[in-house]
């Protein structure tokens, strides 16, 4: 249980006496943070056009049940295939506040093509174009993985094919890991995307396609300003 301690301990003396006329000692408080329990799952796959029933959260704070005081905020629209959140806060007695999110992915149950798999960056084709400059070739043939999440819907390992993490030798951290929709028509859009180590994501995505049949994935990765990553990437 998630608590904060505060232990006042008060000394006097002054020089020249021989002690203290009043001592306060081990006066401690203490404040518990009010800690969640998530209802239902997380992630929490909603069909697209149904409607989204949050099942809520239990929230104590210590052993008092304050659920009732939980403020919730939500940016789910179940009409429109995407990746969403659900975010529950409450701030204690002391005024300490402490919060809890779900992940909501609404999807397309008429997508049944399944992209998922373990890729290979193709290098002989696969470059990035820094500051408008000339081609420069991946300096491999990176793995990414791709994995299915819900129908139509996937989680990537680096949307960057592996340049920063694998070729730069830059660690995990920076890979750009997210999340894309495949469509009917076998086109990818991402849904999000994110480089912890930097802290940011993609600019843009064009040109986005998988092919069934040959089992590849192209993309065309817009980042930071003034990169573009063109991947094709094989199973």
């Amino acid at each position: 249980m998630k608590k904060v301690i505060y232990s006042l301990l008060f000394f006097c003396g002054l020089a020249g006496l021989w002690g203290c006329e009043e001592t306060t000692e081990g006066l401690t408080d203490v404040t518990y943070y009010v800690n969640f329990e998530l209802n239902g799952d997380d992630p929490m796959l909603v069909p697209v056009g149904t409607s989204f029933a949050d099942p809520g959260v239990v929230a104590k704070e210590g052993e008092e049940d304050v659920t009732a005081s939980v403020a919730v905020d939500s940016n789910v629209d179940a009409g429109q295939v995407g990746l969403y959140s659900v975010s529950y806060s409450a701030a204690n007695a002391d005024g300490f506040s402490s919060s809890i999110e779900r992940t909501v992915i609404v999807y397309d149950p008429a997508i049944t093509t399944d992209a998922s798999g373990d890729y290979t960056v193709d290098s002989s084709v696969s470059y990035r174009i820094y500051g408008g400059g000339a081609p420069a070739p991946f300096k491999g043939d990176f793995g990414v993985s791709v994995n299915q999440v819900a129908p139509g819907v996937f989680a990537v390992s680096d949307f960057l094919g592996g340049w920063y993490d694998q070729g730069a030798a830059y660690g995990a951290s920076y890979a750009m890991k997210g999340y894309f929709k495949l469509n009917a028509d076998n086109t990818i859009e991402p849904l999000s995307s994110l480089v912890a180590g930097w802290g940011d994501s993609m600019d843009n995505m064009t040109g986005g396609k998988y092919d069934p049949e040959t089992g590849q994935i192209t993309w065309s990765v817009d980042y930071a300003g003034q990169m573009t990553f063109y991947i094709v990437m094989n199973k």
